[in-house]
């Protein structure tokens, strides 16, 4: 796949993924509009819903073709109405003359690795995994939660903390800001370290759902 077969693409994408996607615009991979919802919206599926409405009517007036950067199962939980997917938010701003794909996957983790990778990272270890997007994007990613919410949720994963990280992140976040990676251990109460991955998977998830749309 060459640099630019995005052109005639509008991304539309969960803010949790800026930092991978504006890398992958950098460097020419992605040249087509990228449009992002809000981070952390998983816990305000009502809110997620009317950000993702409205950035797909915005990507209609760029583009005939669409890509939605989300996950299936755990982006968009409808408590009050389970049969209420993200795929049928989607399939409801279908249009004649507009192509919509979704991304095939479970979540932003497996953008950048497979659910058998991340196992083999964790050699039998319960590892919490996330992106840099989860730290950069702390406050709206965990908004609402205090200490007490982090008690219920981190301790079970005794081998730590793992961050997915595809563009060099954590490293420079470290040296700019060393004590929000403190303060973030200290309120999950677990250290958090960084496993470079490579943004190729990425690049595959994206190119299946062009893929995908291209034959709709």
């Amino acid at each position: 796949m060459v640099n630019g077969n995005f052109r005639d693409y509008a991304i539309v994408a969960c803010g949790t993924m800026i930092p991978e996607l504006n890398a992958l615009k950098e460097t020419g991979f992605l040249d087509g509009v990228l449009l992002y919802t809000a981070p952390g919206l998983h816990q305000v599926p009502e809110e997620l819903e009317k950000q993702l409405q409205k950035q797909l009517e915005v990507a209609k007036e760029h583009a005939k073709k669409i890509i939605v950067v989300y996950g299936g199962k755990y982006c968009y939980i409808n408590m009050r109405d389970s049969y209420r997917t993200i795929d049928r938010v989607i399939d409801e701003m279908r249009e004649d003359g507009y192509y919509i794909a979704r991304t095939e996957v479970e979540n932003c983790l497996d953008m950048l690795a497979t659910v058998e990778e991340r196992e083999q990272l964790a050699e039998g270890q319960n590892i919490w995994f996330c992106t840099p997007g989860w730290l950069k994007y702390r406050d709206m990613v965990f908004k609402g939660w205090d200490k007490a919410n982090a008690n219920e949720n981190f301790p079970q994963y005794t081998g730590g903390g793992v961050m997915l990280d595809g563009i060099g992140f954590f490293d420079q976040y470290a040296i700019e800001h060393v004590e929000e990676i403190l303060d973030f251990s200290d309120w999950a109460a677990i250290p958090l370290e960084a496993h470079s991955v490579s943004l190729e998977r990425l690049k595959q998830v994206l190119i299946a759902a062009m893929e995908e749309s291209s034959f709709q």
